[in-house]
C-alpha cells in the first residue's frame, strides 16, 4: 500500500465542496480541514506508486476549486494501533 498525503489550498467560497468532491474519488480515505497554509489535507492510499498519477494529477488536481496541492509521499505508518498489536501477546490481563 502506499501512501501520500496531499495538502490542498482551494478557493475560499468553497472549501466544503471541494473537500466532499475529493473525498469522492476512488483513492482517497479521507479528507481533513486544516489550520495553517492549506485549507484541506488528503490521505491518498493506493496499491501501486504509478496509481497517485491517476488519483492527484489526473483526478485531484482537476476538482473544480482546487487551487494547487503538494504532495507527500509516506514512508512508513506508525500508529498506536500498530504499537499495541506488537506488544500483544494474547496473554489474559493481569487483575
Amino acid at each position: 500500500m502506499v501512501t501520500a498525503i496531499v495538502f490542498v489550498k482551494a478557493d475560499v467560497a468553497r472549501i466544503h465542496e471541494v473537500a466532499e468532491a475529493i473525498a469522492a474519488l476512488d483513492g482517497v480515505s479521507e479528507v481533513y480541514s486544516v489550520t495553517g497554509d492549506n485549507d484541506l489535507m488528503a490521505m491518498v492510499r493506493v496499491r501501486r506508486h504509478e496509481e497517485l498519477n491517476d488519483v492527484i494529477p489526473g483526478r485531484l488536481n482537476k476538482v473544480p476549486g482546487v487551487v494547487g496541492t503538494e504532495t507527500h509521499i509516506a514512508f512508513r505508518t506508525y500508529s498506536k494501533h500498530d504499537i499495541e498489536a506488537a506488544f500483544a501477546l494474547g496473554l489474559p490481563d493481569a487483575d
